[in-house]
Order: structure tokens, then sequence, then C-alpha cells
């Protein structure tokens, strides 16, 4: 059994998963890309992890797109997309708020048919290991 910690941007929320995650999902629906506001939203999901919340629970607050099953749980001060327990047996768990290292690496991409026309090329694209020079 493998532990995690995690937390928000401003660390209001700060959170420990007891447990392994059974999949790792890269999700491009339009929901995913407009909540994340990215080409895509990275989901660690488990139906036996236990979360514990160690500061903040009170400031998460959740939001879900009427008429659909989409939700999200964020830190009501820096917005920043936290755990969600809101679907019965299932914990999801965005990859971005853990704080502890990951070894997995995504199990799949969901969702492709939706996926950003400027998701396709990103492989081909420079790297850098901060902000470029300006020029």
């Amino acid at each position: 059994m493998t532990d995690y910690v995690g937390s928000c941007l401003c660390g209001a929320v700060k959170f420990e998963v007891h447990g392994d995650f059974d999949s790792f999902y890269l999700c491009h629906c339009r929901y995913c890309q407009k909540d994340t506001g990215s080409a895509h939203a990275a989901n660690l999901f488990s139906q036996s992890a236990r979360l514990v919340w160690l500061a903040g629970e009170e400031a998460v607050a959740s939001y879900t797109l009427p008429g659909t099953r989409h939700q999200k749980c964020f830190c009501r001060t820096c917005g920043s997309a936290v755990p969600n327990t809101h679907i019965p047996g299932l914990l999801v768990v965005p990859a971005g708020c853990l704080d502890s290292e990951l070894s997995r690496v995504p199990t799949a991409h969901l969702f492709t048919s939706s996926r950003a026309a400027w998701d396709h090329a990103l492989g081909d694209m420079p790297e850098f290991s901060g902000l470029p020079k300006a020029t």
C-alpha cells in the first residue's frame, strides 16, 4: 500500500491518500478542457484508497455541470483542483495536486475525439527547463 500527500496552490487544503490508485487517465473531453484551461485533465482513480483531510476541508467547494456527471472539487481560495469523493465508492485525485512523487504513467487517453487541435504535435516542440529568454 502506498501513501501520498497533496495540497492546493495556496496551501489551505492539505490531504493524504492511503492506498493505491487503480487507474490514471488523461481526459480530453470538452468539459475537462474547460475546467482545466488546458488540453486535458490528469486524474487518478481508486475504489479502495482512503482520503484523509489534514487541513482545509471546509475550504473545498464543488461544482457539477448541470445535466452531466462532470464534477470538479476545488479550493475556494486559490481555485486549485483537489480530490473528489462525491461519487460513492470512488476517489478521484487530480494528479497535479499531489506533492508526493508519482511513479506511475497514465493508463490511457480518454475522449480523444474531442482532443484540442493544438494538442496533436506537442511532442515535436522545443523544451525549456524554465522560462525561455526574451528575444
